[in-house]
C-alpha cells in the first residue's frame, strides 16, 4: 500500500506576499508588533531592557539573555494566563511566537480527523518530550486549547523547575503531569503506564551535533544582529547540553524517535518532532518510509527570515484514525 504523504502549504508557500510577522499562523498572538507598554504592565522588570532601536521602535537587545528572559516572562504573563514563570541560569529560554506556532499548526492537523474542529479540553493527551525547565508547550497548549501534557525530562533540575512553574499556576496543576526519562538513550519508550494512551507527541530535538557547532550557530547569529564578536559568544537563550547538541544532531535524534515510535504506535494517535535543518527533511522521510508510517504531513512554519517545519506521523489508517477521535475526544 502507498504510503499517504501530505505538505500543508503556508501563505508563503501560495504565493502570497508575507511579512515577518504574517508568516506566524493566524491564531497565533503575536503576529503584531510587541505592545513594550502593555508588556511592561503586566511585568515592570522588563522596563529596564526596553530602548528605542535605530529606527525609533521600542524594542530590546535580543543578545542579552536577561532582556530575553524579561521578555518572555512579560508575554507568558499577558498572554498565557501565567502567574509566575522562572528558569534556571543557562537553561533553555524558549523563543514564544515560535513555539507557539508549533502547537497552533499541530492543532490543524487534527482538525483535519475531527470534522475541522480542533480537539479541546483536558482528555485530550499530549507527550512533550523535553519539556525542559521552561514548560512552555504545556503552557502554551493548555492555555490556547486546554489539553493536559506529560511532560518527560532527563535533567532532573529541569523537571524541577518545570514543576515550581506548573505547581504556582493554578490552571496547570490539574492538567501537568511531569516524568523523568531515566534512561537517556529511550526517548518514548517507558514512559507510559501500561495501557495508557496519547493522542500526540510533540518534541523540539536538539538541534546541534556538538558543543562546538552550537556556538557556531550563536556566533552566525550575533553576526545578524550586527554586534561584536570578539569576546566568547552568549548564548542568548540559554541551553544546557542536552537541550541544544547530542551526538548526531537532530536528525539522529528524530530517526531514533521514529523507531522507538513504531514500539509504542498503538498507544498514540499522533507523532511529531520539529525539524529545523531543511537537509534533514529528505532522510527523515526516509525514515519514515522505512518504518511503514501510515501518513506522514510537514507543517511548514517560518518567523523573520528563519524558516523550520513540523514533521508528523501516525502509523494509524484513516478509519483508525476516526475511530480513535471518536473514541476519545467526544
Amino acid at each position: 500500500m502507498k504510503k499517504k504523504r501530505k505538505h500543508l502549504k503556508s501563505e508563503e508557500d501560495k504565493g502570497v506576499k508575507t511579512t515577518s510577522k504574517d508568516r506566524l499562523h493566524k491564531r497565533n498572538r503575536h503576529r503584531n508588533r510587541y505592545d513594550f507598554d502593555s508588556l511592561v504592565k503586566a511585568y515592570d522588570k522588563l522596563a529596564p531592557y526596553v530602548k528605542k532601536n535605530k529606527y525609533g521602535d521600542d524594542s530590546i537587545d535580543f543578545a542579552d539573555p536577561k532582556a530575553v528572559l524579561s521578555l518572555n516572562t512579560a508575554l507568558l504573563y499577558s498572554y498565557y494566563n501565567i502567574s509566575f514563570w522562572d528558569i534556571p541560569k543557562g537553561y533553555l529560554c524558549p523563543p514564544i511566537p515560535g513555539r507557539a506556532d508549533y502547537i497552533h499548526h499541530i492543532a490543524d492537523l487534527l482538525a483535519l480527523i475531527n470534522y475541522g474542529t480542533i480537539p479541546q479540553g483536558p482528555k485530550f493527551s499530549c507527550l512533550d518530550i523535553g519539556v525542559g525547565a521552561n514548560c512552555i508547550y504545556p503552557i502554551i497548549g493548555n492555555n490556547e486549547y486546554r489539553w493536559s501534557f506529560i511532560g518527560v525530562d532527563t535533567d532532573d533540575v529541569a523537571l524541577e523547575s518545570a514543576q515550581k512553574i506548573v505547581s504556582s499556576n493554578a490552571n496547570l496543576k490539574k492538567d501537568v503531569e511531569l516524568r523523568l526519562q531515566a534512561n537517556p538513550h529511550d526517548i518514548l519508550l517507558n514512559i507510559l503506564k501500561p495501557k495508557e494512551e496519547v493522542d500526540l507527541v510533540v518534541c523540539n530535538p536538539p538541534f546541534h551535533g556538538s558543543l562546538e557547532e552550537a556556538i557556531d550557530a550563536t556566533t552566525r547569529k550575533l553576526k545578524n544582529l550586527n554586534l561584536n564578536n570578539d569576546s566568547k559568544p552568549v548564548l542568548n537563550f540559554g541551553g544546557k547540553n542536552n537541550e541544544l547538541w547530542c551526538k548526531g544532531g537532530e536528525l539522529k535524534f528524530v530517526n531514533d524517535m521514529i523507531i522507538q515510535s513504531k514500539k509504542i504506535s498503538s498507544s498514540c494517535l499522533w507523532f511529531s518532532a520539529l525539524i529545523s535543518k531543511h537537509n534533514n527533511v529528505k532522510k527523515v522521510n526516509a525514515s519514515l518510509k522505512n518504518a511503514e508510517a501510515e501518513e506522514v504531513v510537514m507543517l511548514p512554519m517560518g518567523q523573520g527570515n528563519k524558516t523550520s517545519r513540523v514533521i508528523a506521523w501516525t502509523f494509524h489508517n484513516k478509519e483508525e484514525q476516526n475511530n480513535w477521535a471518536k473514541r476519545r475526544w467526544k
